[in-house]
């Protein structure tokens, strides 16, 4: 058998069912590389040992009996799953990764965490994010920065970076991320993965806490597309009480499934330039976004250029929400000071904003997705670079002497990704290009909401014609 990081999750599930290797096994080769080497990466903020080794045993169990015609087991059962610091995992501490929050161990499980629970997958521990989601990075001051494997001297991005390092450096198969603005396609680019984030309402937040702003969702960040399908069965449901749902996927009733059809001939966008003014697409990421288009249009698909909406709408409305969600954090006042200053610049900035600013902003909102619709309505697919620069070395983009300029820097690295929060669009990124020094650059692919079935097979269909799974960086 191969060594068992190099195998896919849906593969180590299949071997699992079939008795071939247990749960505990898998767990504990985890278990010893993240020891060995997460100090290299800075993927996870807590490794929860004792509770993942009783979720494997119970897995096991459950295993056994399914070959036994007692029961069946799900896509990724026994796998090891981290989660982002930033959901709730029943008996552990959340930290957000920030020092102004005393973490007690969480009093339930989020939704996403109870899914996988009750899939069989396994809670390997949970990874680092810059404080409270909010930066292109993971340089917090309770945890090493997040880097990627690929140039340890270079951040994994944000802000779920923990996340894309720990699946990039074969310390986890795969991993949840939340996407609030790009968290889990930036890192996914700086990763060298594929990083999917769903449709809004797909998969179900809270219950401890609810993005009412429509723009977080929790997504997949994996080695392979079919892992990333399997990730997202796990994590969707319809849930009763949700404020927005989508049916199941057609044809088995997975996105797994969907990763083995064939799309249709689809009409693409390609979109070569940011919206936001003054920002200049690097060369290689532009050179990415045309070998995709070229790459789609062998495939048989039909690719046009296109631009972005131009009407500064969504620089105007984004950080007045952004900035008051931030506000919102519940923060003790005797700890305020020890938050990070991009933190403190943004619930200042919120705390200038009335209800009336905020409601105006939300309704912008739903104005830019209908826009948005109409302005892209003879395309199936729209393509992008995922960011506007190659990684960027650590430390590049954190500037506590002007948070200001911090966050203009971090909208000008991402510069096409918040679009789809805002819209409630799927959008994945997909690590179909190297640079000329060896670094993953992402492209990214978004279709109308509630086409993430049709995203999956494309993405699938993509990476069969031009697999990306072998390449390794040095650390694996």
């Amino acid at each position: 058998m191969s060594e068992l990081h190099e195998l896919s999750a849906v593969r180590q599930a299949e071997l699992i069912a079939a008795g071939e290797l247990t749960a505990p096994e898998l767990l504990e080769h985890y278990l010893a590389r993240v020891e060995r080497l997460d100090h290299e990466v800075g993927a996870f903020i807590t490794v929860t040992e004792d509770l993942a080794r009783a979720q494997a045993a119970e897995s096991q169990r459950r295993a056994d009996r399914a070959r036994r015609g007692e029961g069946r087991i799900g896509p990724l059962h026994g796998v090891p799953v981290p989660v982002k610091d930033s959901v709730h995992v029943a008996g552990v501490p959340t930290s957000f990764a920030s020092a102004a929050v005393i973490p007690g161990p969480a009093a339930r499980d989020d939704h996403v965490v109870g899914r996988l629970r009750r899939a069989g997958t396994v809670m390997i521990g949970k990874t680092n994010l810059s404080e409270f989601e909010l930066s292109g990075h993971c340089e917090n001051r309770i945890a090493p920065p997040a880097r990627t494997p690929w140039d340890p001297r270079r951040s994994a991005g944000g802000s779920s970076g923990g996340a894309a390092a720990a699946v990039a450096a074969g310390l986890s198969p795969l991993a949840h991320g939340s996407d609030s603005a790009g968290s889990v396609r930036g890192p996914a680019s700086a990763c060298g993965l594929v990083g999917f984030k769903p449709s809004r309402g797909l998969v179900p937040g809270g219950p401890t806490s609810y993005d009412v702003s429509g723009l977080t969702t929790s997504g997949a960040l994996a080695r392979t597309v079919a892992d990333a399908a399997a990730l997202l069965d796990v994590l969707t449901t319809d849930t009763a009480g949700a404020p927005v749902w989508r049916a199941r996927p057609e044809s088995d009733g997975t996105f797994c499934g969907h990763a083995a059809r064939v799309p249709r001939r689809l009409r693409v966008a390609l979109v070569e330039h940011a919206a936001v003014p003054g920002v200049e697409v690097d060369a290689e990421c532009r050179a990415a976004a045309a070998n995709a288009a070229a790459l789609l249009d062998r495939l048989g698909h039909r690719v046009e250029p296109a631009r972005l909406l131009t009407d500064g709408a969504l620089g105007r409305a984004f950080p007045v929400v952004w900035s008051v969600l931030t506000a919102a954090r519940a923060v003790a006042p005797e700890h305020e000071d020890e938050l990070m200053p991009l933190t403190r610049f943004l619930r200042a900035q919120g705390r200038r904003h009335d209800g009336v600013a905020f409601a105006e902003a939300l309704r912008e909102f739903r104005a830019i997705a209908t826009r948005t619709a109409a302005h892209f309505a003879a395309y199936d697919v729209v393509l992008t670079p995922t960011l506007a620069a190659p990684p960027l070395p650590v430390g590049h983009l954190r500037n506590e002497a002007d948070p200001a300029a911090e966050s203009a820097a971090t909208v000008a690295f991402s510069p096409f990704t918040c679009l789809y929060n805002v819209t409630g669009q799927p959008a994945v990124s997909l690590p179909l290009h190297w640079s000329a020094e060896g670094l993953p650059i992402g492209v990214m692919l978004a279709a109308p909401r509630g086409d993430d079935a049709l995203l999956i097979s494309l993405a699938a269909q993509l990476e069969r014609e031009q697999p990306w799974s072998g390449r390794r960086p040095g650390i694996w």
